[in-house]
C-alpha cells in the first residue's frame, strides 16, 4: 500500500512541529525580521517559500508591504494560505504554485531564499546572480545557504545523502565571496548554531516517530521506519559538519554606463 491509497485520516503526519522549514530560531527569526522591516520594503519574494512562515511575518511587521511565495510543493502553499487567512494577510500574500527557475517575479524589495537556492539554479553561482536580478537596488536579499564547517571525511560523506560529495557545499569564507562577487555586499552573517540544527531535526522527524510508534504493524510502517531511519542516520553524521548560513546580502549599485 502506498500512501495515496493509504486510508484517509491514518497517514503518517508532516511537519506539524516545525514553525521554520529550517534551523532557525525563534530569537533568531525575530531579529531578522526586526532588521529587514527597518528597511521598509514594499514587496517580498520567497524562493521556495514552503509555507512561508518568515514572510508573513514581515507582512505583519511592515503593514504596507505585499508578498509572494513561490514553491512547487502544494500542501505546503496550502499550509502558508491557511495561515495568511488566519492572521489577516490573505490580500496581502500569494502563493504560487510553479517553478522558480528563471521566474518574471521581480524585482522585489527582498527576497527571501532559505535553503531553497537550488530552486533557482543547481549551480550555486548562478543562483547568486539570478538573486541580484530578482532584488531591487536598495533592497535586501536574505540568503539561507548550506556550508561546511570543516572538509568531511569520506567515511562521513558516505553516510550522508546518495552521491554525497565535498563540492557539494563551500566553507563559509568561500561562501561570502561567492555573494560579493555576485553582486553584493554582506550587511550581516550569521550561521545556525547546533541548538538550532537538533531542534530542526528533530521536528522534522517527530510527528512520523510518534505515528510509527503507534503503528507497528500498519501497511505504512515499512516504508517510513525505512525513511525515518535513513534521514536520521544521515542528520547524526553530518551533524556538525554541514552548517547553515543566514547572510543578509545589499546589493551593489549599479555603475551608470560609460
Amino acid at each position: 500500500m502506498t500512501t495515496a491509497t493509504a486510508p484517509h485520516g491514518d497517514l503518517p503526519p508532516r511537519l506539524t512541529r516545525l514553525t521554520f522549514h529550517g534551523p532557525l530560531s525563534e530569537a533568531r527569526a525575530v531579529a531578522m525580521v526586526r532588521r529587514l522591516a527597518a528597511t521598509r520594503p514594499a514587496s517580498v519574494l520567497d524562493i521556495g517559500c514552503g509555507w512561508g512562515e518568515l514572510m508573513l511575518r514581515l507582512l505583519e511587521a511592515v503593514p504596507g508591504a505585499r508578498g509572494v511565495g513561490v514553491d512547487v510543493h502544494a500542501g505546503d502553499l496550502a499550509r502558508g494560505r491557511r495561515a495568511a487567512g488566519e492572521r489577516g494577510l490573505a490580500g496581502r500574500v500569494e502563493f504560487a504554485e510553479e517553478s522558480a527557475a528563471g521566474t518574471g517575479r521581480g524585482p522585489a524589495d527582498v527576497v527571501l531564499c532559505l535553503g531553497a537556492s537550488q530552486a533557482l539554479d543547481d549551480d550555486l553561482e548562478t543562483a547568486l546572480r539570478e538573486l541580484r536580478r530578482l532584488v531591487a537596488d536598495g533592497g535586501r536579499v536574505l540568503l539561507g545557504e548550506g556550508f561546511w564547517q570543516r572538509t568531511p571525511t569520506e567515511e562521513e560523506l558516505s553516510g550522508m545523502w546518495p552521491g554525497a560529495s565535498a563540492a557539494d557545499h563551500h566553507g563559509l569564507a568561500a561562501l561570502v565571496g561567492l555573494a560579493v562577487a555576485a553582486g553584493f555586499r554582506p550587511e550581516w552573517t550569521e550561521t545556525a548554531d547546533l541548538a538550532e540544527w537538533e531542534e530542526f531535526e528533530s521536528a522534522y522527524q517527530a510527528d512520523q516517530e510518534v505515528w510509527l510508534a503507534a503503528r507497528p504493524g500498519h501497511p505504512l510502517a515499512t516504508e517510513t521506519r525505512a525513511r525515518l531511519d535513513a534521514h536520521r542516520s544521515s542528520w547524526l553524521t553530518y551533524r556538525g559538519v554541514l552548517g547553515l548560513a543566514y547572510l543578509t546580502l545589499v546589493p551593489t549599485a549599479v555603475p551608470p554606463a560609460v
